[in-house]
């Protein structure tokens, strides 16, 4: 493999990452040691490669971007600067934003509105109330798209669409009732679902 392969392959792989001297428990180079300060107090996670153990990196990537001293940041491939650029960023406010933009919100809870909206789509005139905390939701749903359709089918509805939230792992538990209108008091029967991402 090439070292612009590797660096390419380290660009792609990781959404934030360094390109520093020394490591960020103990940088080698006052800029570097500055850089990554900024980056720990973010509290964002981020990938380092330390080009004094890897001369071959240390040559070729101010070629590919073309900035000549370390440390380089990259944000999603692309080249943020060096210490000066991004403890001007991390001043005016501008850094943090983009670095919290990188942090993957797939395992950020499921909000109740979420999951109104999701149910809403497919039965608009469902009367929907959600009870619970976090990933275990105890959800009624009340609609006349239920009537005539066994109690499963009722369930199997309005779980198809929480699939994407269950498979992401934001969801993991579900209470579900639901009844029409007419059922008064709404069906007792309950099922869980339990789903371990």
């Amino acid at each position: 493999m090439s070292t612009q392969t590797i660096i390419e392959k380290q660009l792609a792989d990781n959404a934030v990452i360094i390109s520093m001297k020394g490591v960020p428990t103990a940088p080698e180079c006052g800029f570097s040691a500055k850089a990554v300060g900024i980056l720990n107090s973010t509290g964002v996670p981020f990938a380092f490669v330390n080009v004094l153990q890897a001369p071959f990196i240390r040559e070729k990537l101010p070629k590919i971007s073309k900035w000549p001293t370390f440390p380089q940041l990259f944000i999603n491939g692309e080249l943020v600067g060096g210490c000066d650029i991004v403890e001007a960023m991390f001043n005016d406010g501008s850094l943090l934003p983009m670095l919290q933009a990188t942090v993957k919100t797939d395992s950020a809870t499921v909000t109740h509105s979420e999951v109104s909206n999701l149910i809403n789509k497919a039965y608009p005139n469902a009367k929907i109330s959600i009870e619970g905390q976090g990933c275990d939701l105890t959800i009624s749903v009340v609609s006349e798209d239920f009537a005539g359709l066994p109690l499963v089918k009722q369930h199997q509805g309005v779980m198809e669409t929480l699939n994407e939230v269950l498979a992401s792992g934001r969801l993991h538990a579900v209470t579900l009732k639901t009844s029409t209108p007419e059922q008064q008091p709404p069906v007792e029967k309950m099922a869980l679902l339990q789903i371990q991402s």
